[in-house]
């Protein structure tokens, strides 16, 4: 293989690397929020919130620039953090929505968001206190409910105290079929073991 073979070998892998990273961005950028995500067992029942993405570059680039105009833009940090949880950068994540939980605190579907990433990075114990703090300010906030449940049952293991945050669960979400599903899978879990 001569030189020339060679760089546009390796350009062509850079663009096809940079082109894929675009794509699963724009993709993934205007999914519903989950409930919960990573490190579920392969038949846990399936995740509320899961939709068609569309192209996000425009928006990528437009926050980027409004918070390098103003880095207390809290919209801006909320949609950027949505974006990074939407990907998976868990870490981005977690470091956007703590500043924008330090401008507009009283935020349980940010403090939910924020447990969901500390759950990803194996944090148990951090997640269920974002959780926490997120029923605190809202108690009838099922998704943080739903996600303690998880991280009770699945995570720690802790089958007891995740049939009391279920119970709570089901009378905050009654007929909830996602609530549904996740008590399913804990009743398997609990037979199991």
């Amino acid at each position: 293989m001569n030189r020339d073979n060679l760089l546009f070998l390796v350009i062509g892998a850079l663009a096809g690397f940079l082109g894929g990273y675009l794509l699963q961005e724009s993709m993934a950028a205007v999914q519903p929020r989950p409930a919960a995500v990573g490190g579920l067992p392969a038949d846990h029942p399936p995740i509320p919130g899961a939709g068609p993405g569309q192209n996000a570059g425009p928006e990528l680039e437009r926050l980027r620039q409004a918070l390098e105009l103003n880095p207390n833009d809290a919209d801006a940090l909320i949609a950027l953090a949505n974006l990074n949880f939407d990907i998976q950068n868990w870490s981005r994540a977690q470091e956007l929505y703590e500043r924008y939980l330090q401008l507009r605190p009283a935020d349980p579907d940010a403090l939910t968001d924020l447990g969901i990433t500390l759950r990803a990075q194996s944090r148990f114990p951090e997640a269920l206190e974002k959780f926490q703090a997120a029923q605190t300010l809202a108690p009838r906030h099922w998704q943080a409910r739903f996600n303690e449940v998880i991280v009770r049952a699945f995570d720690l293991g802790d089958l007891a105290a995740a049939e009391r945050a279920l119970a709570e669960l089901r009378e905050i979400a009654p007929g909830n079929p996602d609530v549904e599903r996740l008590a399913e899978e804990v009743r398997r879990r609990k037979g199991s073991g």
